[in-house]
């Protein structure tokens, strides 16, 4: 007969996203997992894998709760370029002021990860994507309801800004003048004048 789970499997999952979140994965040891889950460790074993898979779980659920957002106030009716604006500017904004220099997951993941590990790689690429998917079509949208000039062209101005967002998440990981990543956030909602 099988036990049961002593233990919440999805909020030990938020706490070893946090725990990766905020060291990365190779500072982060298994003895740091089972404190901060407060979990044995063959039940981290048991429930997700050693800790190479516990990180990719964390990391998908940490795409699976940002990345719709962002979809989502991109694909409101009406006018679009509000949107795409109100999205620099909020980039901007968290990457400023990130205190605890926690940066972006998936920026995290690509920096330290990425090069070397297929998986990781995978679901960074598959973020990033995402992403300038739902730029290109807020930007092709924007253009075909006049707010962006006909020659403009949407998937080269959503891959830029992509570069520009993720820039401004590796910034905000260093204690750097925020200054730099608003004006930053100025000059690319400047493109679409």
């Amino acid at each position: 007969m099988a036990r049961t789970k002593e233990f919440d499997p999805d909020a030990a999952l938020r706490r070893a996203l946090d725990l990766f979140w905020e060291r990365g994965y190779e500072a982060t040891s298994m003895a740091d997992l089972v404190e901060r889950l407060g979990i044995a460790r063959a039940s981290i074993y048991g429930t997700f894998g050693g800790k190479h898979e516990l990180y990719l779980k964390a990391l998908e659920r940490y795409l699976r709760t940002t990345d719709p957002g962002v979809a989502e106030r991109l694909s409101q009716p009406g006018p679009a370029l509000p949107a795409v604006r109100a999205l620099i500017e909020r980039y901007a904004e968290e990457s400023a002021g990130d205190r605890e220099r926690r940066g972006c997951m998936v920026v995290n993941a690509a920096v330290e990860l990425a090069p070397r590990d297929a998986e990781a790689a995978r679901l960074v690429e598959a973020s990033w994507s995402f992403l300038e998917a739902a730029l290109t079509v807020a930007l092709t949208r924007a253009r075909n309801q006049g707010e962006l000039a006909p020659g403009k062209d949407p998937r080269a101005l959503a891959r830029l800004v992509l570069v520009i967002l993720q820039g401004m998440r590796v910034l905000g990981r260093a204690p750097a003048d925020p200054g730099r990543v608003r004006d930053a956030a100025r000059a690319a909602q400047a493109l679409f004048d």
